[in-house]
């Protein structure tokens, strides 16, 4: 089951990763491809793109505000599948789509996953998805697609649950900084760091990826010191929308701010 790009890409580069999240239709309905070549071709990673929704519950501010613009852009989740169905041509890194349980159980599990497949997706992540529920209703469908379903754990998870979560899930767990919604933060500060110490003497068989709260060298550097990358998103989106849907320049600003001590 190991010829998933998100497995290979943990094999061959175990640490300093940098995932970007972005939201599929924001700025513009017809750029979501044109932003993902952009990421590749600036040395990101790993991609993932949020399928927008009217009730982002996990998200800050900018990622909502995004997904209220896909949405009055006309974004929907069949149209994300038509503009992603030759990324493969020329994309070769993990591709994962973030979306929330709604908009992929009116599209039908299935039919999602059989689409993810098409357009070469490699995982999804599901904010809003129960860990129990995954495993009686969505673990099975997921696996026969070979789609990695990565779940999300905070400083408030048990020990059992992310345990559970480690022998139950394959790809990488989604460190999430802090029990708060998505947003750029300075640095972490000890009680975070503590966390993330906590979670790294744990020993857990999937590699792990922080999220929330990533946005200049600080952030990023203790992301990578306690886990194999950092995941940021409303950053860049907030870069995006600046540089009015330049994704070239949007990641280059980033990455040099996360380049500056």
């Amino acid at each position: 089951m190991n010829n998933n790009r998100i497995n290979q890409l943990f094999e061959q580069h175990p640490d300093h990763l940098l995932s970007i999240y972005f939201c599929a239709g924001c700025p513009t309905l017809d750029g979501t491809a044109d932003v993902v070549r952009a990421l590749q071709r600036n040395g990101v990673d790993m991609i993932e793109i949020g399928i927008p929704f009217s009730d982002p519950m996990a998200d800050g501010i900018v990622i909502q505000e995004a997904a209220t613009r896909a949405l009055r852009n006309g974004m929907s989740l069949r149209l994300l599948f038509s503009q992603l169905k030759d990324i493969r041509r020329d994309v070769h890194i993990p591709l994962i789509l973030m979306g929330y349980l709604n908009p992929i159980m009116q599209f039908g599990f299935e039919d999602f996953c059989r689409q993810c497949v098409a357009c070469g997706i490699d995982g999804v992540i599901i904010p809003d998805l129960p860990f129990r529920e995954y495993e009686e209703s969505y673990k099975d469908t997921a696996r026969r697609y070979n789609l990695r379903v990565i779940m999300l754990i905070t400083p408030e998870t048990s020990e059992e649950r992310i345990r559970e979560i480690d022998a139950h899930t394959d790809g990488f767990i989604y460190m999430v900084s802090s029990a708060a919604t998505t947003g750029a933060q300075k640095d972490f500060d000890e009680q975070k760091q503590a966390y993330f110490r906590r979670i790294e003497a744990m020993h857990l068989r999937n590699p792990r990826m922080i999220g929330f709260g990533i946005s200049n060298h600080q952030t990023f550097e203790a992301a990578c010191a306690h886990a194999s990358g950092a995941i940021i998103g409303s950053r860049f989106v907030t870069l995006l929308n600046e540089k009015q849907g330049n994704a070239d320049e949007a990641i280059r600003a980033l990455k040099a701010d996360l380049a500056q001590e």
